[in-house]
């Protein structure tokens, strides 16, 4: 099947699009990324999905507003990449569509009672014609679970190692991580979780202080041109996300805007610099990881793969490689998977799995009681075609 993946992680950058080839069973699945391209979000809509994850500064009309925009804004994205490659939408099967995160709710004893992506399915499946399945964490959520981290079951069917335990971490506006017994290990289950803030709160400091001008770090400059301050790290590692357990998931609303600004008050009180403060974000975000690894690693972990936009910030990989040697950082692309759109083809397949009745998570991953066929289906012109295609011969 040809189907596109569609994401928006919690840095609302904008959205990444991959046409990928999938086909095959459970146990041996193919997927591939045929071709890839993201696009930006205006400034003004950055903030209005940034503003909608605001408890305090949302509104359920602009909320409403925003999640028909974002489908329509993803519909163009779809269009202009089979624009640019000169495919019809009559070519593709599926779209599997992430959505954009505005709010998951962690309550105190670290269960998930509810988790809010918006993006139209709707809208994509009339302006596009093709089939949609959108809203993949309800149902896990529904079965026990956290509805997240959704990587990690397309990491346990696609990236084990042969013969060592991988960790395949994810550094966007939040951080995860799967680690996977190799592929000779018949006993072990695969363990996941978010780790915990990747770049949004450092995304926050550099804007607040650029004046936007900035929205990231680029190249970790700011943050090598500052000293960690360690004894405020110490204390900010003190935070008891850190030290729960998992099955654990994290978002926006514990390690987003506010909490950003609340941290960059108290460092500006204890008299750190521009620069001290971004280099101490930096290093909570290599340092939550490493200590997760630490204490949470069901093995001793020989590969790291890197995803996220947070493997271009030089200073975030090199803290890690320090950190977690001896274990090989490395990235995605390293071992043949397109890095900037590896989430991107996680929905692709996640859709492709759900189409034909699979589940699409593990209990061991997220915490549910059963495994669970994930999302909902909108039709798109092409399900009646679609149905005929691919289920004839099916056991559904």
């Amino acid at each position: 099947m040809h189907v596109i993946g569609l994401m928006s992680g919690t840095s609302a950058d904008g959205v990444d699009v991959a046409l990928c080839a999938i086909e095959g069973e459970q146990g041996s699945l193919s997927a591939k990324i045929l071709c890839g391209e993201t696009f930006p979000f205006e400034s003004s809509i950055r903030q209005r999905i940034l503003d909608a994850c605001d408890v305090g500064k949302s509104r359920i009309d602009q909320i409403a507003q925003l999640h028909y925009e974002l489908g329509e804004i993803f519909s163009n994205c779809v269009l202009q990449l089979l624009d640019s490659t000169g495919l019809s939408s009559k070519a593709v099967d599926l779209i599997g569509s992430h959505g954009q995160t505005l709010w998951h709710n962690v309550l105190p004893d670290g269960t998930v009672s509810a988790s809010l992506q918006i993006v139209e399915a709707a809208v994509l499946a009339e302006r596009t014609g093709i089939t949609t399945i959108s809203n993949f964490r309800a149902r896990d959520i529904a079965a026990g679970g956290q509805g997240a981290p959704l990587t990690a079951y397309v990491d346990w069917l696609l990236l084990r190692h042969p013969e060592h335990w991988r960790a395949i971490q994810n550094i966007g506006g939040m951080g995860n991580v799967t680690f996977l017994p190799p592929l000779n290990d018949a006993e072990s289950a695969p363990v996941a979780f978010d780790t915990g803030p990747g770049n949004a709160m450092l995304d926050v400091a550099v804007g607040h202080f650029t004046g936007g001008a900035q929205t990231f770090d680029r190249d970790g400059r700011m943050a090598m041109r500052g000293r960690v301050n360690e004894e405020w790290l110490d204390t900010l590692l003190q935070h008891p996300y850190y030290q729960r357990s998992y099955p654990k998931t994290t978002g926006r609303e514990t390690f987003g805007t506010e909490a950003a600004l609340e941290l960059i008050a108290q460092a500006k009180a204890r008299g750190l610099t521009h620069y001290e403060i971004i280099a101490t974000l930096t290093a909570l975000t290599a340092t939550n990881i490493a200590d997760a690894y630490t204490r949470l690693a069901p093995a001793p972990i020989t590969e790291v793969i890197l995803g996220g936009g947070g493997r271009h910030n030089p200073a975030i990989v090199g803290l890690l490689r320090e950190l977690l040697a001896p274990a090989r950082v490395i990235s995605h692309d390293d071992i043949g998977v397109d890095g900037d759109f590896k989430e991107a083809l996680v929905f692709a397949v996640l859709a492709h799995e759900s189409w034909h009745n699979r589940s699409g998570s593990l209990p061991a991953l997220t915490g549910a009681r059963v495994p669970t066929v994930l999302g909902q289906i909108t039709p798109g012109t092409n399900f009646g075609e679609l149905v005929k295609k691919t289920w004839r011969h099916s056991a559904l």
